[in-house]
């Protein structure tokens, strides 16, 4: 090769850290003439042991080796200065390419993040009399630092990018006035005597084309069908396989976004950072991680999941991240934070991570506990699981790792804000305890009932053996009631919420005719004339919630639900139960229909208080501490018999959450107890009698209720 007049030459010798190897044997004219290929076949010319770059007036490559008999260089590529033909090929060829810039003899030279990646060590060379001879310049290797080497007139400048480039920080002002085709580069003034780069790589990238996919994911109500969000994904890879650049933006209707990163080269795959400031927004293609700390979500997926699809033999590796919102809950209506759900495809079945996918919320206000969970697209309905997914909350936000491939959420859970450890499972060795001692006690008075069946019950005591045995029931369910959720059978769980729910209401009801049965008689003197009078009380207060429970049942409100007392989301600090999955309907149906019954018994209760102030006087002065005991016991029985202590649930807010909890539970305890006492004081009052005289000892015990049967605590110290 004889000497050759160039205006700038560039020589590029890439010499990158670790093993590399290429047979091309490429040739170009230098014509300018270059086809697709020679730009290809760059990509495995800078992987060469030790590669170079000429700047001239064509593109090209050749082997060094070969064609100019150089032993230090394996690969020769030729760069034109100022050229403009690779505007005409995709992002990814633009990227492997440096270029040259001449503006008034000031020579500029423009790498990409990939060069930068490749940690590549470039040797520039440039003036009037450079040739081939300059080839043979010695590596500097780890040492090249901007370095300049002078050849007569022909300078040679070492660039290791690594160092010069990799830690230069985005010039925004800088780079905004620049061309929209040099505002992915990096920049280094080649005449400069001291190292200087600018970075116009900007580290947030929208996706190269945009798609809109003419695809139903709703239904009428607005909502995201999860099954139609799951054949989306599934059809990943075909929609990989047809985009032209490496990057596209997925518009699929409203509430349904996504972006789709492509790797086109499998020995080059690296980790994809995606990430977004609101739902509202489009999702960006993220360079580094520091700036992932400035959207309050990001999505980092390692570079060992494109390992896992490239070893099932994936035709093109890719990544698609797709954010859906208002999607339709799953069967226990769980919250979703955001009410977002994202999800990601790789076109395999990517798990068992070592280096989780970390999905990062920050800067979210919300009240609850989160934790991560999962679902892996099978089914009509989300079933969400946590399995896979570890949960870190910080004061920052909250982090989902996950080992897997597929739809992610963060559930909320509700939070008992102002109880603590202690008082929680304190709390919950009492309603154990109580409901067992209540249980007890409940029991007796069943059995005393059943062995004295030859006695005639009154009115009133048949309305208090229907309350047993609600009571009883309620009390049952609820203790078995855990066991039955830690079995994780959703239909057995169901059925269990409607059960416990069903003898609540059926025990709420059961107190409203107590108090209609005390009015009634008060009213009437006890002289109750009402044609099957109780078959009319039994029917209401069975049939009536049963009627609430089958219409819940029926549209699904019942199933699990975790009642967390810390903010740590580990499984030794959650409850299992199961009970009504929508809030609403629980403040609805249970509050809204106890605050009526309390209401009612309430009332009742001022109004027996004061008639047994009037019996009272009535019977004249006893022993003061024998009127003590009687007045206490008297409200006492009241109290349990009309559910009056179940009101100290209303309080259970605020600062007089923590009492109110413990008086709710301490004094539920003994309800079997006082109940126990008011059937073996009543019961006591009447002697047997023969089937004959059943109806005139029934009519006499109604007519006589109020001195002795509806208040047998007046009488007790008798």
């Amino acid at each position: 090769m004889t000497r050759l007049s160039w205006t700038a030459l560039v020589l590029l010798m890439s010499i990158l850290q670790g093993p590399g190897s290429s047979n091309s044997g490429h040739d170009c004219s230098r014509n300018g003439n270059s086809n697709k290929n020679n730009f290809m076949d760059i990509r495995n010319c800078f992987k060469q042991k030790k590669s170079s770059v000429v700047v001239d007036s064509f593109y090209g490559n050749i082997n060094g080796t070969n064609y100019w008999g150089q032993t230090k260089v394996n690969c020769i590529v030729f760069v034109e200065t100022n050229g403009t033909e690779l505007e005409n090929y995709t992002r990814k060829i633009q990227d492997t390419w440096p270029k040259i810039k001449n503006n008034s003899n000031i020579l500029k030279l423009h790498i990409s993040k990939w060069h930068i990646d490749q940690r590549v060590h470039m040797y520039v060379l440039y003036g009037t009399f450079c040739n081939d001879t300059q080839l043979n310049f010695p590596d500097q290797g780890e040492n090249c630092s901007f370095n300049t080497t002078d050849t007569e007139l022909c300078h040679i400048r070492c660039i290791n990018t690594d160092t010069v480039c990799k830690n230069s920080a985005y010039g925004k002002e800088e780079c905004s006035t620049m061309a929209p085709n040099l505002q992915n580069e990096y920049i280094i003034d080649i005449n400069s005597t001291t190292t200087n780069c600018i970075n116009c790589n900007n580290p947030v990238k929208k996706p190269e084309e945009k798609k809109v996919l003419n695809t139903t994911l709703s239904e009428k109500g607005g909502e995201i069908i999860p099954a139609n969000a799951a054949k989306l994904m599934n059809d990943m890879s075909n929609l990989a396989a047809n985009i032209n650049g490496s990057s596209a933006e997925i518009s699929v209707g409203e509430g349904v976004k996504g972006v789709l990163v492509k790797e086109t080269h499998k020995d080059e795959v690296e980790e994809v950072l995606f990430a977004y400031q609101s739902p509202n927004d489009s999702i960006n293609i993220i360079d580094n991680t520091e700036t992932l700390k400035t959207f309050s979500r990001a999505v980092m997926l390692p570079k060992e999941a494109f390992d896992k699809a490239i070893a099932q033999n994936v035709s093109i590796p890719f990544a698609a991240l797709f954010r859906f919102i208002n999607m339709a809950k799953d069967e226990k209506n769980s919250t979703v934070l955001g009410n977002e759900v994202l999800a990601i495809e790789m076109g395999a079945a990517i798990a068992n991570l070592t280096d989780k996918i970390n999905i990062v919320f920050t800067n979210m206000t919300y009240r609850g506990i989160p934790s991560c969970h999962s679902w892996n697209g099978q089914g009509s309905q989300p079933n969400w699981t946590s399995d896979g997914c570890v949960t870190n909350v910080t004061k920052h936000g909250i982090t989902c790792q996950c080992s897997h491939l597929t739809f992610f959420a963060i559930l909320m859970t509700p939070l008992n804000e102002t109880i603590s450890d202690s008082d929680f499972k304190n709390l919950t060795i009492i309603t154990q305890v109580g409901c067992g001692l209540s249980m007890f006690f409940l029991a007796i008075v069943l059995f005393m009932h059943f062995l004295s069946r030859r006695i005639k019950a009154t009115n009133a005591t048949k309305i208090l053996i229907n309350l047993v045995c609600a009571l009883f029931l309620l009390n049952l369910t609820f203790l078995v009631n855990n066991y039955v959720a830690n079995l994780n059978n959703s239909v057995g769980c169901k059925i269990m919420a409607a059960l416990m729910h069903y003898f609540m209401l059926a025990t709420f009801t059961w107190f409203a005719a107590q108090a209609f049965h005390l009015c009634l008689s008060l009213y009437t003197g006890g002289k109750i004339a009402i044609h099957r009078y109780i078959l009319k009380i039994a029917i209401t207060s069975w049939i009536l919630p049963s009627v609430i429970g089958i219409v819940l049942l029926c549209i699904g409100k019942y199933g699990e639900q975790v009642i967390s007392y810390q903010n740590t989301g580990n499984a030794a600090d959650r409850v299992m139960m199961c009970w009504i999955t929508d809030n609403s309907v629980h403040l609805i149906i249970n509050i809204g229909y106890y605050a009526l019954v309390f209401l009612f018994t309430f009332t009742t209760f001022i109004i027996m208080m004061s008639w047994l102030c009037c019996l009272r006087n009535v019977k004249g002065a006893k022993a003061k501490g024998e009127q003590s005991s009687i007045n206490i016991l008297s409200v006492m029985g009241l109290c349990f018999m009309l559910g009056i202590t179940w009101g100290f649930a209303f309080f259970a807010y605020g600062v007089f959450q923590v009492p109110a909890l413990y008086l709710f539970t301490i004094l539920n305890s003994f309800q079997g107890f006082f109940l126990f006492v008011y059937y073996y004081k009543t019961s006591r009052m009447l002697p047997p009698a023969s089937d004959e005289k059943s109806s005139s000892v029934s009519n006499i015990t109604d007519k006589t209720s109020l001195s002795s049967f509806t208040n047998p605590y007046s009488n007790w110290l008798s």
